[in-house]
């Protein structure tokens, strides 16, 4: 499917889903996830409205593909650094904030994940992203803020942010920076 301002192939996924959304697959493709029954035309139309923000979207993958592919993977040595540089510095900033917040947190575990920077188990146990070592200092914090107010509010709900918010007012442009910039870390790690 073609549709005008939109540079590159359009994929169709339906499901037993209730909304629409679209994805933009590591090449550039645009992946649309739709209801079974949804009409073509509602699709086409949804790609239509949305076709100056999707081809941002692309442009902005492809653009980040051309910069993963000038920068080397990280080495075995390299990761094992930064899970070691990790477990110093995750641990003190969580104890740090969990007394501003005002929570418990059992054990603490560093990865090196593929797509995520942290969680929270039900128990109260933290996994962080060894990656974290690699972002600036306020968006590794925002990370473990995210995760230790999961100890209160174990959703994404309004009271959830409402508590991120309060500890830690500079979110949302921390949240921004791994957006734009975490992808490509993390396909350093991985090389996909």
């Amino acid at each position: 499917m073609k549709i005008n301002g939109i540079s590159s192939g359009i994929e169709i996924i339906r499901s037993r889903r209730k909304t629409m959304t679209a994805e933009i697959a590591a090449d550039g493709r645009v992946i649309v996830r739709a209801p079974m029954r949804l009409p073509v035309c509602d699709i086409k139309r949804f790609l239509t409205e949305k076709s100056a923000v999707i081809e941002k979207h692309v442009r902005k993958r492809l653009a980040d593909n051309e910069r993963l592919s000038e920068t080397r993977p990280f080495t075995a040595n390299e990761i094992r650094k930064m899970a070691e540089a990790a477990a110093e510095i995750i641990p003190r900033r969580v104890a740090y904030f969990a007394d501003l917040i005002g929570v418990t947190y059992g054990r603490i575990t560093i990865r090196n994940q593929k797509t995520r920077w942290g969680s929270c188990t039900g128990k109260g146990n933290l996994n962080f992203n060894c990656l974290l070592t690699e972002v600036p200092p306020e968006v590794l914090d925002s990370v473990v803020v995210h995760e230790l107010c999961h100890r209160l509010h174990p959703d994404h709900s309004k009271e959830f942010y409402a508590e991120v918010y309060r500890v830690f007012p500079d979110y949302d442009r921390c949240d921004k920076w791994l957006k734009e910039n975490g992808r490509l870390l993390i396909r350093r790690m991985t090389g996909e």
